[in-house]
């Protein structure tokens, strides 16, 4: 081996001192968000469940809640709600390609980590759209 080669970084875990400057990919950042997603929708499930029965109790209690809806914080919420579920859906159906041991490689995975934001993002930006009033 010729001494003018460089040598390769060694990677090794990291402490928390170190996570600002640490880059992590993206298909590790989707990783994360399903996470993530995961979690807010199972928190927020007793909230929703709370909502529905309410609504469906009477037609002055649905009344009630739809106006509660024009409220823009509660679109925020919404909007949150349903980007967690878009995100979560698409990354779910990743993570059961990747469990098939398809996509498995750092180019395929990196891919699939983009397809899963181009196309999450643009329907969470339509449900925004939709929420606000654009359409």
């Amino acid at each position: 081996m010729p001494e003018a080669a460089k040598t390769r970084p060694q990677f090794r875990n990291i402490n928390v001192t170190q996570l600002a400057k640490y880059r992590l990919p993206l298909a590790g950042i989707v990783s994360i968000l399903h996470r993530v997603s995961g979690a807010l929708m199972f928190l927020l499930l007793p909230f929703i469940l709370t909502l529905l029965d309410n609504s469906l109790t009477s037609e002055d209690s649905f009344n009630y809640l739809n106006g509660l809806t024009q409220n823009c914080l509660v679109k925020l919420v919404i909007l949150a709600l349903s980007w967690a579920y878009l995100h979560h859906f698409c990354a779910g159906i990743r993570h059961l390609l990747m469990d098939l041991h398809m996509g498995l490689d750092k180019h395929t995975a990196q891919k699939s980590a983009v397809g899963v934001f181009a196309v999450s993002i643009p329907l969470a930006a339509a449900v925004a759209a939709k929420l606000f009033g654009v359409f």
